[in-house]
C-alpha cells in the first residue's frame, strides 16, 4: 500500500511518495503517524478521507503560516490537490517532478487557491485557462531557440514568451528572427512595448502585418534611432493617423537634432496654436469645475501640513524624543535621523522618509496594522482624502524586509502624494541617472536603492509580497518584476538583494509600479 509523507519546512508543505518505511511506522496500516514536522497517510485513506485530511490541513496552514504546497513525485497530483484545493491559505504550488503538466491536474489546480504554479513544462492552451484563472505561471524547462531575437529578449520557457511585456528587436531581420517573432506573437499575451534599433520601412511593415496576423493591439512600437529621411517620417505619421485608432498599434518617433531645427519655426508656430487651444478650453474648464478646487484644496491642505512639519523639525528637542523612545525601537551605537526621530512626537507611527528625485514625493512615511487606514488619515491621524504615504502594515519599521512597499493615493491633478509618480513612466525622467536613485531614510539608516523596473500592469497583488521561502524563490519573483519594465535598465538583482516597492492607482483598473534594488555601499 503506498503510503504519503507530508512534512513542514518553514512555509512549506512537502508531499512525497514514502517507499521504505523506519521501524516506527511499519505497524501502521492507514495512518495516524503525526509528529511536529511529518504525517504519514495512506494512499486509500486520503481518497477515502479527504475532508477530513483537508481539515487537519487547513489548521496546520493556519498555524504554520503555509503558505506553499510541494509535490515531489507526479502521480501524486491529483490525490493531493484533492485535499489542498480548499485550502484558503495554500497560494502557492511547486511540482517538483520534470513531467509536463497534464490535463486533469490543470483542472484540479482552477478549482483552488492557487495564485502561483512553479512547473516544469505545459502546453499552451493550459497556460491561456490558468491565465483567465488569474493563476501566474512559471515553467522550468527550456525551449532552445536560434535566434537572436530570443536570446535578446531571454525567452527560454513557453511561460516567459506568454508574460513578456516589452521586447526589443534588431532590424533588420533575417529568417530565423522573424519565425521565432511569429511564434512569440502566437503565445505572448502581454505586451505593450516594441522596441526598435532602427527605420526600414520594409521591416517596419512586416512587424504590423505580423500583429494584426494575430490581433494584437494596444501595441506602441518604439523607435529609438534618430530619423532624417522625410519620406520615412511622413510614413509613420500618417500611418498614426489613417490606422493607428482602428488597429491600435502605434509608432513614437525620435526627431533627429536636425530634422528638428529645420522644422523648428513650423513646429513652434504649430505648438503654439495648439497649447493656446488647450490652454483656453482648460482654463474654461478648470474655472467652471468642482475638480479644480478640490485638489487646489488638497494641494494647499498638504502643504500647509508640510510647513507645520518642518516646524515640528526645527524647534522639537531630539533628546526629548529618545527618552521616550522603546531600546528596541532605535539602535544607541548609531546616530538617529532627527527629521524621522522629531516627528514621533506628532505621530508615533512615523517609520521613515521617502525621497524620489525630480517629483513631489518628499514625504515622512507611516505604518500602521493594516493598509487602509492611512488612506483615508493624514499624517496627524485626522481624516482626510488625500491620505498620507505609508508602508506596508507587514514592513518592519527598522529592519528591512526583502521588499519594502509604499503605498500613496495618485492625486494627479494637484500632484501631492503620489500624484507625480506617473513622471517615472517617461523617458524624459527614467533616462537621467540621477532620477535613478531613491532615498529611504528610518530612525537609523538611510538607505539608496536604484531602479530596476517601472511599469503599469491591471491591478494585481502578485508584486507585493514582502518575505520569500527561499533564495530560488525570490530570484524567480525580482526576474519576473525586470521582465515587466517599459525600460531595460540592466540593474543586476538577485536572490541576495532587498528591494523598495512604489506603488499607486494609475486608474480604477490600473496600477503604476516601480522596483528598486538596495545598494551595499
Amino acid at each position: 500500500m503506498k503510503k504519503i509523507l507530508i512534512i513542514i519546512n518553514d512555509n512549506n508543505l512537502i508531499f512525497k511518495e514514502r517507499k521504505k518505511l523506519n521501524n516506527e511506522y511499519k505497524s501502521i496500516i492507514n495512518t495516524n503517524v503525526i509528529s511536529c514536522n511529518e504525517l504519514l497517510f495512506s494512499e486509500d485513506y486520503m481518497k477515502e478521507n479527504p475532508k477530513i485530511v483537508t481539515t487537519f490541513l487547513i489548521e496546520l496552514s493556519k498555524a504554520n503560516k503555509i503558505d506553499t504546497a510541494i509535490i515531489e513525485n507526479d502521480d501524486l497530483n491529483l490525490i493531493v490537490m484533492d485535499v489542498i484545493k480548499n485550502n484558503p491559505y495554500i497560494l502557492n504550488l511547486i511540482l517538483k517532478e520534470d513531467i509536463p503538466l497534464n490535463f486533469k491536474t490543470c483542472e484540479k489546480i482552477t478549482e483552488s487557491h492557487i495564485k502561483n504554479l512553479n512547473c516544469y513544462n505545459l502546453q499552451e492552451f493550459m497556460l491561456e485557462i490558468l491565465d483567465k484563472y488569474h493563476i501566474l505561471v512559471e515553467s522550468r524547462s527550456e525551449i532552445l531557440f536560434p535566434s537572436n531575437f530570443m536570446k535578446g529578449n531571454n525567452l527560454s520557457s513557453y511561460s516567459s514568451l506568454f508574460y513578456k511585456i516589452t521586447i526589443h528587436l534588431t532590424l533588420p531581420f533575417n529568417n530565423a528572427d522573424e519565425e521565432d517573432f511569429k511564434t512569440f506573437i502566437k503565445i505572448n499575451k502581454y505586451l505593450k512595448y516594441i522596441h526598435v534599433n532602427a527605420v526600414k520601412r520594409s521591416d517596419l511593415e512586416t512587424i504590423v502585418e505580423i500583429l494584426k496576423k494575430y490581433n494584437k493591439k494596444n501595441i506602441h512600437i518604439l523607435i529609438n534611432e534618430n530619423i532624417n529621411d522625410l519620406s520615412t517620417i511622413e510614413y509613420l505619421k500618417n500611418y498614426n493617423k489613417k490606422h493607428s485608432k482602428r488597429q491600435k498599434i502605434y509608432f513614437k518617433i525620435c526627431y533627429s537634432d536636425s530634422y528638428l531645427q529645420e522644422n523648428l519655426i513650423k513646429q513652434t508656430n504649430t505648438n503654439i496654436l495648439k497649447s493656446c487651444g488647450l490652454i483656453i478650453i482648460l482654463i474654461i474648464g478648470v474655472t467652471f469645475s468642482y475638480v479644480f478646487y478640490d485638489n487646489y484644496h488638497s494641494m494647499q491642505k498638504v502643504t500647509t501640513i508640510q510647513e507645520n512639519l518642518k516646524k515640528v523639525i526645527e524647534i522639537t528637542d531630539t533628546e526629548s524624543i529618545i527618552a521616550k523612545l522603546d531600546d528596541e525601537i532605535i539602535k544607541e551605537e548609531k546616530p538617529l535621523n532627527e527629521e524621522v526621530a522629531k516627528l514621533l512626537s506628532i505621530n508615533p507611527e512615523v517609520v521613515g522618509w521617502l525621497t524620489v528625485n525630480n517629483t513631489n514625493i518628499d514625504y515622512p512615511t507611516v505604518r500602521a496594522n493594516n493598509n487602509e487606514y492611512y488612506l483615508s488619515h493624514n499624517i496627524y491621524m485626522e481624516n482626510d482624502a488625500n491620505g498620507w504615504v505609508f508602508t506596508d502594515y507587514r514592513n518592519d519599521p527598522i529592519e528591512l524586509n526583502d521588499n519594502l512597499i509604499v503605498y500613496a493615493h495618485n492625486r494627479y491633478y494637484s500632484g501631492v502624494m503620489f500624484g507625480t509618480l506617473a513622471n517615472t513612466t517617461k523617458k524624459s525622467w527614467y533616462g537621467k541617472e540621477e532620477n535613478q536613485i531613491i532615498t529611504y531614510k528610518t530612525l537609523n539608516e538611510t538607505y539608496h536603492y536604484k531602479i530596476f523596473s517601472i511599469y503599469k500592469i491591471y491591478k494585481t497583488n502578485d508584486y507585493i509580497a514582502t518575505s520569500f521561502t527561499s533564495t530560488e524563490a525570490k530570484d524567480i519573483f525580482f526576474n519576473k518584476l525586470k521582465d515587466r519594465s517599459i525600460y531595460n535598465f540592466n540593474v543586476p538583482v538577485n536572490g541576495n538583494d532587498k528591494i523598495l516597492t512604489l506603488s499607486t492607482c494609475a486608474d480604477e483598473n490600473n496600477r503604476i509600479v516601480v522596483h528598486a534594488v538596495l545598494q551595499k555601499d
